[in-house]
């Protein structure tokens, strides 16, 4: 099993193609070491093993035929299975369709064999719910997985898959990455399709992609799943090459801009800092120009306009699904943070809301214009390790210290979902105490290639797949 499961997921897939393993064996070592760990981790929201066995026995096709997979249980809907959406409102919501993003994975070979946590309605950097339960992190089980793509990053930490499906509001791929010590990408707008009932997700805000241990297998699934969705209302720019082909490529001297202070201003632990400046150094010794430097924005006014569009989309969200149940209040149903955002959303008005969205395209030119300068702006991920379990769960007795913990734990990632850009979290740090430290890297919109080709030559020159957490 450890042979087999030892592999990246393009690793398996020749497997297969070889003749070496047969796809129901991958699927039972992924299923066995499920069952080992999920106990103590707490990742499988949905378990699909009976699809996924019958799957094994009819073949495969695509450049992952064959390897075991999961995708996250928030708005991955595949026809006719529960999705839970992390919240005890949408218990036994079974959607009639599939997502396009589902149909392009099984496209690509992959054999889903269940659905992976993540906080209510995906509103959190933690993966704790009342409906599932606490996910914790395989370093520590102390310690958040982050989130909201959290059993995604849990279930590859612990070896049970090589990459599982991840999406990312507000850093829910980068943020579960970099606490799990992984590698994730969120792209740019519109390069992945969040069909086929709607074209974005939280206004533009929200993308889907993965979480993975390899840098190549993360290329290779967006190869597989970009592209423009019927109806879709735009799509990122077309890539002058596969995105695997990146990844072999030298990406160049590069023009780096060195931002370890949030734009909110909160302080940054000094392990962080340490692991940051540690990543400047390792692309200054790439050949890579870095200097310190940060665009002329206001974290405040962003986090605000943030703030009013999800309360927007999340009352509204609520508010379908109180019409589908035939119910007027959702009650207890729905966790504390989840009803003050459903409080903000009907209190927002279209003025608000479109303020916001003007907010984040004056953002979007202003980072444009900073990166006719540089090429890609460096950063930590979180401002802290891997935060402790109960500190930003989305039920707290004391609301004043949940926004405290948040704001001080999570001020970078946000930004590139607000200005539409791609950003990879890469596992180049390590806190004293033995947990991961993420660095984030931001590139210009559409060019997703080029932080592909950084990211594989980072893995090169700092190798992070064999470490891997000891469970249990």
């Amino acid at each position: 099993m450890d042979e087999l499961l030892a592999h990246d997921a393009l690793g398996q897939a020749q497997l297969v193609a070889s003749g070496k393993a047969s796809p129901a064996e991958l699927l039972e070592a992924a299923i066995a070491r499920a069952e080992a760990t999920n106990p103590a981790l707490n990742f499988m929201a949905q378990p699909l093993y009976d699809r996924a066995r019958a799957a094994a026995k009819t073949g495969f096709s695509g450049p992952f035929a064959g390897a075991p997979f999961l995708v996250k249980d928030l708005h991955i809907h595949i026809a006719g299975e529960r999705s839970g959406e992390g919240s005890r409102l949408w218990d036994g919501y079974r959607p009639d369709y599939t997502s396009t993003v589902y149909q392009r994975i099984a496209d690509a070979g992959f054999n889903t064999f269940g659905k992976t946590t993540t906080p209510e309605l995906g509103l959190t950097v933690t993966t704790e719910s009342r409906a599932t339960g606490l996910t914790r992190n395989p370093w520590s089980l102390a310690h958040s997985a982050g989130g909201s793509s959290g059993g995604a990053a849990c279930a590859v930490a612990a070896g049970v898959v090589p990459m599982a499906q991840a999406s990312d509001g507000g850093g829910s791929i980068r943020c579960p990455a970099a606490a799990c010590g992984l590698f994730g990408m969120k792209p740019s707008r519109g390069r992945v399709p969040m069909g086929p009932r709607i074209t974005e997700g939280w206004l533009g805000l929200s993308v889907v992609h993965a979480i993975s241990r390899s840098v190549r297998d993360s290329a290779a699934l967006l190869d597989a799943i970009h592209g423009a969705d019927v109806g879709s209302r735009y799509t990122a720019p077309a890539p002058a090459q596969s995105f695997l082909g990146e990844v072999s490529r030298d990406p160049g001297r590069l023009r780096v801009a060195l931002m370890i202070e949030p734009l909110t201003g909160v302080p940054v632990d000094a392990a962080v800092r340490a692991a940051t400046e540690g990543a400047a150094r390792l692309l200054e010794s790439l050949g890579h120009h870095v200097e310190e430097a940060r665009p002329d924005l206001s974290g405040a006014a962003l986090g605000e306009a943030m703030v009013a569009v999800l309360g927007a989309c999340t009352a509204a969200d609520v508010a379908a699904r109180l019409r589908a149940l035939g119910r007027t209040d959702a009650g207890d149903d729905i966790e504390t943070v989840t009803q003050m955002f459903v409080h903000i959303g009907k209190q927002t008005t279209a003025v608000q809301l479109l303020a916001a969205n003007d907010a984040f395209q004056a953002a979007a030119i202003t980072m444009a214009m900073f990166l006719t300068r540089y090429d890609v702006i460096l950063s930590p991920v979180f401002a802290q390790p891997p935060i402790a379990l109960g500190k930003i769960d989305l039920s707290p007795t004391d609301m004043a210290a949940w926004t405290a913990n948040i704001t001080g734990y999570s001020p970078y990632t946000a930004l590139a979902n607000q200005t539409g850009q791609p950003a990879m979290s890469l596992p180049l740090g390590w806190s004293a105490a033995g947990l991961p430290i993420g660095i984030m890297v931001m590139g210009r919109y559409g060019e997703e290639g080029l932080l592909y080709r950084l990211a594989g030559q980072i893995e090169r020159a700092a190798p992070w797949a064999a470490r891997r957490p000891v469970i249990g």
